[in-house]
């Protein structure tokens, strides 16, 4: 088993803006996904996602929910064999929010450029480490 993918970030905000920022489904569509059309921060509950034209379309469902500390869900391709987990952990450290994220069971994907580990890699620095920074000062900074 390969070893999951680890990141963490220190975030400039508290824990309740970091959690509404990644619950709310307006706010997910800006920095997260911009094909998101739904979505609901319960445990069994799916993601609906526009259908883009890729030949990667996601099926994703909430797994488990901590409200204001923990969001798992599933990341799973349509047509692919393959599951992997996705799980946001935040933790209050005062007026700063450190966020980790496990991303395991990529070696469960198949053997193609699109499931590279290090694409994910460059996704989630990319996701997290800009994405989600610059969201949250545009909308905390005002």
């Amino acid at each position: 088993m390969e070893a999951p993918l680890v990141f963490e970030y220190v975030y400039e905000y508290p824990i309740t803006q970091v959690w509404e920022s990644l619950t709310g489904e307006a706010a997910m569509r800006d920095w997260y996904f911009p094909q998101l059309i739904s979505f609901k921060p319960e445990a069994g509950s799916d993601f609906v996602f526009a259908n883009d034209g890729s030949s990667y379309q996601k099926e994703w469902r909430v797994t488990r929910v901590e409200k204001g500390s923990l969001l798992a869900h599933s990341w799973i391709y349509k047509g692919f064999s393959g599951k992997s987990e996705v799980t946001f952990e935040l933790f209050d450290e005062g007026k700063k929010t450190k966020l980790v994220l496990t991303h395991t069971g990529l070696e469960s994907f198949p053997s193609d450029p699109h499931f590279a580990r290090s694409r994910f890699e460059n996704g989630w620095s990319q996701i997290l480490g800009e994405n989600l920074n610059s969201f949250l000062k545009r909308k905390y900074n005002k």
